[in-house]
């Protein structure tokens, strides 16, 4: 097929020459359901393998003929994915299973997926064909985060998934068994720890520092499970100043517990700092930004502008408001997002669904582990064929 506009007959030395000029395209799909920092950390690395990334999303009715209920509808699915900063691209309604076919459509040159495993309502790997065509590049799926888990976190609401040291008996015997189907546990589908380090923060950070002439704009928050209600009010802001600069304070998850109650937060402050961090409205984060927005804080960041969404304001621990400085020197502002939807909201969809929801999780475990089975098999035949006589030995 003819690629990139090019029309006409060319020379071989042309088409090699067109070949290395034009941009790379890389294809990414999947669900994006709950998106969270390992979905921007997939995107992160496929669109360092090429020029252009394109990211197909599923529907909802695909969703759930493979796989069983999506968290959020397709629509909030696709604008989540839209303002993760890494996609330039996306294709709404994209097939569950990946082709040559949708490359081809797409000019990608290549899909990129984590180095887990997707599967077909009947257990097939959805990316097959393209492996088997050589056009499939892996990443490094990202430890400690999933949506099986996060989906746990809710279910249960203990403090001690943002804690290591205060675990109780809920939330271990959660991690042992949430999802696990009768076979045990699948490598791709469960509980681990998220370690934060300096280079993750480095790889999702812009490096941008404001220049002259920039709004300097300064939002707080928890910004927990970031959400689409989130990116609604984040899109929002920037709107305000011709050449914005967006500052998020993220809150100490001590700070959220004492505001939120209920356990909240349900990422800790490193998680919530990369889902902030990955949104293209961002351009820095303050990780454990104080509740109250003062003098000082407005003055080292040189801040133009204070931004509140239409959520209830918390007084402080005095019982002061904590935007009482921006408000006496004229730079607060009310932005209506026009979302209403809350982690609160989140929840009760989650715990509305449970059973649902847990039996999706033990449905695709088990069938991982009959794919992770039948490879091993094929692993210890091979083995096997590769040593002279071994079977009229055991025989």
């Amino acid at each position: 097929m003819l690629r990139n506009g090019s029309v006409g007959a060319s020379s071989p030395s042309s088409d090699a020459a067109a070949a290395a000029a034009r941009p790379v395209r890389v294809w990414c799909d999947g669900c994006y359901d709950m998106v969270h920092y390992g979905h921007s950390n997939q995107l992160r690395q496929a669109h360092a393998m090429g020029d252009y990334l394109i990211v197909g999303v599923h529907t909802d009715e695909e969703i759930s003929k493979h796989k069983g209920p999506p968290v959020f509808t397709q629509e909030e699915r696709y604008k989540m994915v839209k303002a993760i900063k890494w996609v330039d691209e996306i294709v709404p309604g994209a097939p569950y299973v990946t082709t040559l076919e949708t490359l081809d459509k797409y000019n990608c040159d290549f899909c990129v997926h984590g180095n887990d495993i997707t599967l077909t309502v009947d257990g097939k790997d959805t990316y097959e064909e393209v492996k088997n065509a050589g056009r499939y590049r892996e990443c490094q799926r990202t430890q400690g985060v999933s949506t099986t888990d996060l989906v746990g976190r809710m279910l249960l609401m203990t403090k001690a998934h943002h804690s290591n040291i205060d675990e109780d008996m809920d939330y271990r015997k959660h991690k042992d068994n949430f999802g696990k189907g009768p076979k045990g546990h699948s490598p791709w589908t469960g509980v681990s720890q998220f370690l934060q380090t300096s280079q993750k923060i480095i790889q999702f950070a812009s490096g941008k520092e404001p220049q002259p002439g920039d709004t300097i704009i300064y939002v707080a928050g928890a910004f927990d499970l970031f959400h689409i209600g989130h990116v609604d009010f984040l899109e929002k802001v920037p709107k305000l100043a011709e050449r914005p600069y967006i500052i998020v304070g993220l809150h100490f998850d001590q700070e959220v517990n004492l505001y939120k109650g209920k356990n909240y937060p349900i990422m800790n402050v490193h998680e919530r700092t990369l889902s902030v961090l990955a949104c293209r409205y961002v351009s820095e984060v303050v990780i454990g930004a104080p509740y109250a927005v003062s003098a000082d804080l407005l003055d080292h960041f040189k801040v133009d502008l204070v931004c509140h969404g239409m959520t209830e304001v918390v007084p402080d621990r005095d019982g002061s408001d904590p935007y009482e400085e921006p408000k006496r020197r004229g730079i607060f502002r009310l932005v209506d997002s026009g979302n209403n939807l809350t982690t609160d909201l989140i929840v009760e969809r989650i715990i509305k669904n449970r059973l649902e929801f847990e039996a999706r999780n033990q449905k695709k475990e088990a069938k991982e582990l009959a794919v992770l089975e039948a490879m091993q098999r094929r692993e210890e035949a091979k083995q096997k064929a590769a040593v002279p006589g071994q079977e009229d030995h055991e025989s």
